[in-house]
């Protein structure tokens, strides 16, 4: 689940051969990271480009600015939300763009450090959001939310067949003591879904792997920024200018995929990507985070 041990700009040759950042071009990057995808996108717009990054995690932002600050050229990095993309643009005088790229999800320092409570597979308080000082904590949602929500919830986005019991559990033992932290929840949904701790450790897939995506999508509320994103983002391209989102999970694609193909017919794309672009044999390999990643593009016509 979006995880590894270093991080590894996933789908990187891809990217580049999508967005063709050669010199002097005006690219975004939406969710700057650890600033690999965007360090290469820097490299190649030269002295007389120019790379915008945005990201919703401050700590993302100084790791990404000091990995841009090395390449040197023209770049800059703001803390925000990749919906208020047309914003950043306007504040920086910059009215359209020759390409866009978005990598969703989160990056493995978020879930590597405990405090964040990203980790099933580590102790923190139950927090998951990506930017810590906006919106409520995870452990909020899971002690307020109704059972027929939390239900709706794991099954949409998580698509967890075992959704309703893991659901009944939750609010049964929420009325003893409130869930609080990343056990309290892992050890819920293990027993819901009848694994040991033992067995879920040693799982391929770990039992709580779907719940967490599904909550922390909800905290952070991923789907409905990428919907704003997809809204604004013609408006945001130069003619000929590209935009490539690389998603994690199915419902994510599925905004995507419907929004390139409504840009296509209503004439404001000029080409798409028919189907996702997948990582190779040697990346999965390399990348465990790559297996998942789709990656689809829309031209401006």
């Amino acid at each position: 689940m979006r995880r590894e041990v270093r991080h590894v700009p996933v789908l990187l040759g891809e990217v580049l051969a999508a967005l063709r950042p050669v010199a002097g071009k005006i690219i975004v990057d939406c969710t700057v990271g650890l600033g690999g995808h965007a360090s290469e996108l820097l490299r190649r717009v030269g002295p007389e480009g120019r790379v915008i990054g945005l990201d919703m995690d401050g700590a993302n932002v100084e790791r990404a600015r000091a990995k841009l600050g090395a390449v040197g050229g023209r770049w800059e990095i703001h803390q925000g939300n990749f919906a208020g993309l047309p914003t950043v643009l306007a504040a920086g005088g910059v009215e359209r763009v020759d390409g866009v790229l978005a990598d969703l999800g989160v990056a493995s320092p978020q879930i590597d450090d405990a405090a964040r409570g990203f980790s099933y597979r580590q102790a923190g308080p139950l927090d998951m959001r990506i930017d810590s000082t906006r919106g409520q904590p995870a452990s909020v949602l899971v002690n307020r939310m109704s059972q027929e929500e939390l239900a709706e919830v794991l099954l949409e986005l998580g698509d967890e067949t075992d959704a309703q019991e893991i659901a009944r559990l939750i609010v049964e033992r929420r009325e003893k003591r409130a869930i609080e932290t990343t056990q309290d929840l892992m050890a819920i949904v293990c027993e819901a879904r009848d694994f040991t701790l033992q067995r879920a450790a040693g799982a391929k897939l770990h039992p709580a792997a779907r719940t967490f995506q599904a909550l922390r999508m909800v905290v952070n509320r991923e789907l409905g920024n990428l919907q704003r994103l997809l809204d604004v983002l013609p408006g945001c391209l130069a003619s000929g200018g590209v935009a490539a989102i690389i998603s994690f999970h199915s419902g994510e694609d599925r905004l995507v995929k419907r929004a390139f193909r409504e840009g296509l017919e209503g004439g404001v794309y000029e080409e798409i990507t028919r189907e996702p672009i997948v990582a190779g044999e040697e990346e999965r390999e390399a990348n465990p985070r790559s297996r998942s990643a789709k990656l689809r593009w829309g031209r401006r016509g």
